[in-house]
């Protein structure tokens, strides 16, 4: 049973009403009923708030008296959302090691692992105690995952890849594919070795779908903290730093260094070969093409628009060239005028 006071304990919060309460389920504040936790952290839903049926509602002091329910008053009601949440997720755990898995028998596996119908773990892997390996995974040679992490059903992990502590690797998602590496022949592309290795450190997750891969020579590093979301590509060398969040679609050149506490909206694209300071900001769709020394907010693209009135600044922007032309000439005649003056 979670009562209202367990979750306030679990948020460091104050409660107001009865903390005996007990609460069944996580809802949103339009939705919420009488067994339902719920949060605000917006005052523009303050009016959903006056009339919620909630049984319990997350908030801030400045808004606790426009709510007579119960409720807990916290500092931070998103993150107290992300804390509670957890508590009514419904995701089931891999449990024991199925009968179909393959565990090569120089693999080490820690204490209370699960390994999922059909998984393989390869020769010499070092998988941490109360890892959860999905159906279908793939763990390669000599590969080392830390405590409590989870990889999900269908993930592949290359060889000789080091994943941290509680770190989780979501389906679909590939981790020390080749390097996008190749030199010009007459004979055609000769392909380059990628011999470096990926690092993932401690608390990192990957969403479904990415591509993470292996350093050409030295390592593709993931710092402790990141979040990556699905759909993401991070070529050979790259490194990401501490804390650092990547959207969907994301994607980086090699030998990119993002640094830590950065935020990249979705299809931001880096080239290769640059640096980007900590606390750098990049909305949707910015092409990152030189290094960023400083923090701060960037954007660049073209935002969706109505339809003729992108037709119409498309016409303008073709006429740029003569316009600067014209614009050259006149200036001249004008230089000219206050010549002869």
């Amino acid at each position: 049973m979670i009562t209202v006071q367990h979750i306030a304990d679990l948020v460091s919060g104050t409660v107001i009403g009865d903390k005996d309460k007990e609460i069944s389920k996580l809802m949103s504040l339009s939705s919420a009923d009488n067994e339902s936790v719920t949060f605000i952290a917006d005052k523009k839903m303050l009016s959903q708030l006056q009339v919620s049926k909630a049984g319990l509602v997350l908030l801030s002091e400045n808004v606790a008296d426009q709510f007579l329910g119960n409720r807990i008053v916290v500092t931070n009601p998103y993150l107290a959302f992300a804390k509670v949440s957890k508590l009514f997720d419904p995701e089931p755990d891999v449990n024991g090691i199925h009968s179909t898995a393959i565990v090569h028998s120089t693999a080490s596996l820690g204490d209370k692992v699960s390994i999922g119908p059909n998984a393989v773990i390869s020769a010499d892997c070092k998988i941490g105690n109360g890892c959860q390996i999905g159906a279908g995974a793939f763990i390669g040679e000599r590969t080392e995952i830390g405590e409590s992490s989870r990889v999900y059903p269908n993930a592949s992990l290359y060889h000789d890849i080091k994943v941290g502590n509680h770190c989780a690797i979501h389906s679909g998602t590939v981790i020390g594919s080749h390097g996008f590496g190749y030199a010009p022949s007459p004979e055609g592309w000769e392909k380059i070795a990628q011999i470096g290795r990926v690092i993932i450190e401690d608390n990192v997750e990957i969403g479904a779908n990415c591509a993470v891969d292996r350093g050409a020579i030295g390592d593709t590093v993931i710092r402790k903290g990141a979040i990556i979301d699905n759909l993401v590509h991070l070529a050979h060398n790259v490194e990401v730093g501490e804390n650092t969040a990547l959207a969907a679609q994301v994607g980086s050149a090699g030998s990119t260094k993002i640094g830590a506490n950065c935020m990249a909206g979705g299809q931001v694209g880096f080239a290769g070969h640059i640096s980007v300071s900590n606390k750098a900001v990049f909305t949707g769709q910015a092409m990152v093409t030189k290094s960023v020394s400083e923090p701060g907010t960037y954007s660049s693209g073209i935002p969706a628009m109505d339809n003729k009135v992108w037709r119409k600044a498309m016409v303008r922007l073709r006429q740029l060239e003569s316009m600067n032309q014209k614009i050259k000439e006149l200036e001249k005649k004008l230089k000219d005028l206050k010549s002869d003056d």
